[in-house]
């Protein structure tokens, strides 16, 4: 990995990306913005439980998240996600669980050899 990828992968910037990600408000907000691309506040209410007030206070933990982007649009601000964001969020996954894959071989290997030396009950 370049020094780009090394400074975006650390752990605090990505626990904040992942504290975003950890609502289920918010996840299903990255949902809607992924299905239907740039809304509006309005449009991102329209047909849920969820206050106008409520959905602005998710996008702004979000938008601190690097995960969303506002725009003004006339009187409106149009919101959508930052591909990049959710790219990284994947590329952290990814490695987390080849940490995992490799630490569960090395387990793998190990355990069988502790196995054989017990003694029979």
């Amino acid at each position: 990995m370049g020094d780009r990828s090394k400074a975006i992968l650390r752990p605090k910037s990505s626990a904040l990306l992942f504290a975003a990600l950890g609502d289920e408000t918010r996840l299903w907000l990255v949902s809607r913005l992924c299905d239907d691309g740039p809304l509006s506040i309005t449009r991102l209410t329209a047909g849920s439980n969820v206050t106008r007030q409520a959905i602005t206070k998710h996008l702004r933990v979000m938008e601190g998240a690097g995960l969303v982007r506002s725009r003004r649009h006339g009187r409106e601000s149009v919101w959508q996600l930052e591909q990049q964001r959710l790219k990284v969020a994947r590329r952290y996954l990814d490695m987390i669980s080849k940490q995992w894959d490799d630490a569960l071989g090395r387990g793998v290997r190990i355990a069988p050899a502790k196995h054989k030396r017990r003694e029979p009950f």
